[in-house]
């Protein structure tokens, strides 16, 4: 079951607060940035390099992911290891708002959105 029109607005609302704190300064954003995007019922945030051979082209690094239960009415987080995997983040597996993700994944508290 998709995410309802609230729903996504509020998402909006928690990733502009988020990428207005955590963004780096204007002038660095052509080499490093930070963005998100909503799939589905899974919320992922990445971060935005130039690719090292071709410094037009941009990829996108995707290091955290929370993915919303909509029958639990709560949100699963995930942070990405070298393996490219998706793991449960285990200090924090679950929260109920999407506010408490976001909040999870700027405080980082054991180093793996942010290192």
């Amino acid at each position: 079951m998709a995410l309802s029109e609230f729903e996504i607005k509020k998402i909006e609302k928690a990733a502009t607060s988020f990428l207005a704190a955590r963004r780096p300064p204007p002038e660095i954003r052509s080499k490093l940035d930070i963005g998100w995007r909503l799939e589905d019922q899974s919320l992922y945030i990445f971060e935005v390099r130039p690719v090292w051979n071709n410094p037009t082209e941009f990829k996108e690094y995707p290091f955290a992911k929370a993915s919303f239960v909509k029958s639990k009415g709560f949100w699963k987080i995930y942070w990405m290891r070298q393996d490219l995997k998706w793991y449960r983040y285990e200090p924090v597996p679950e929260v109920k708002t999407i506010e408490s993700v976001f909040t999870t994944v700027s405080n980082d508290e054991h180093g793996c959105f942010f290192g």
